[in-house]
């Protein structure tokens, strides 16, 4: 059986983010890696829960942020956590995004061009490639 106190008692590292306010004062938050994340061009940081135990966030975006500093286990296991962050992000995106020669419904071959009489504006039915 697991220990459900077990992930808790795991250190998991601190993060601390230094960044710029709106009025130009700069802030130095100190917070457990769990509670930082970078998406979509800002850091997202937890600051605490509201009443009703929902998080409360704060975004602030990179162009803000002086630097972001996080203690870990092992800096080798930070990177390989990223890379696969990267890989899987390109495996989606080929998915989404055919890339490469393959695919196609007709087998990965090219389509013939369609040629137009530059003169008429009529499709060019003769075959003849212009030189």
């Amino acid at each position: 059986m697991v220990d459900d106190d077990l992930e808790l008692e795991r250190d998991i590292g601190e993060a601390t983010i230094v960044y710029e306010e709106p009025d130009e004062e700069t802030v130095q938050k100190t917070v457990p890696n769990e509670h930082i994340a970078y998406f979509q061009d800002h850091w997202i940081i937890k600051t605490g829960e509201d009443e009703e135990g929902r998080d409360i966030v704060r975004r602030v975006p990179a162009q803000r942020v002086h630097y972001v500093e996080r203690t870990v286990d092992e800096f080798a296991e930070e990177v390989e956590t990223l890379v696969d962050q990267v890989q899987s992000f390109a495996s989606d995106l080929r998915t989404k995004i055919p890339v490469g020669g393959g695919g196609g419904s007709n087998g990965g071959e090219r389509p013939e061009p369609h040629r137009i009489d530059v003169e008429s504006g009529e499709p060019d039915e003769s075959g003849d490639r212009p030189e």
